[in-house]
C-alpha cells in the first residue's frame, strides 16, 4: 500500500514537472489602448509594448499597465490552472 502511494506521489510529482515545462512554451498576451503584455503561462512576463502616445500621460500609463497585467495574468492562470489539472487526471481519484 505504501508503495502504491509512493509510486502515485512520483508519477504526480513527474506530471507537474512536465505542466510546468509545457506552460513556459505557452504564451498569452493582453492589450489595452496602446499597451500589450506577453506572459508564460507559468505567469512570467515575456515583453511590454507601450505606444509611444502613452508616454506623455504618467497617471493614464500606469492605470492601463495594471489593467493590462491583470488581464494577461487573468489569461494565464486559466491555462495554467487548466494544464495542472489535466496533469492530476487520473493520478487524483475523484478529478
Amino acid at each position: 500500500m505504501f508503495g502504491d502511494m509512493m509510486e502515485k506521489l512520483q508519477q504526480m510529482q513527474a506530471s507537474v514537472a512536465q505542466s510546468k515545462t509545457k506552460l513556459d512554451s505557452m504564451s498569452v498576451s493582453a492589450k489595452v489602448e496602446g499597451i500589450e503584455v506577453r506572459m508564460t503561462g507559468n505567469r512570467k512576463v515575456l515583453d511590454v509594448i507601450i505606444s509611444d502616445e502613452l508616454m506623455n500621460d504618467k497617471e493614464d500609463l500606469q492605470d492601463l499597465l495594471l489593467t493590462v497585467f491583470n488581464k494577461a495574468l487573468e489569461q494565464a492562470d486559466k491555462i495554467n490552472e487548466a494544464e495542472m489539472a489535466s496533469s492530476a487526471k487520473g493520478l487524483i481519484p475523484g478529478l
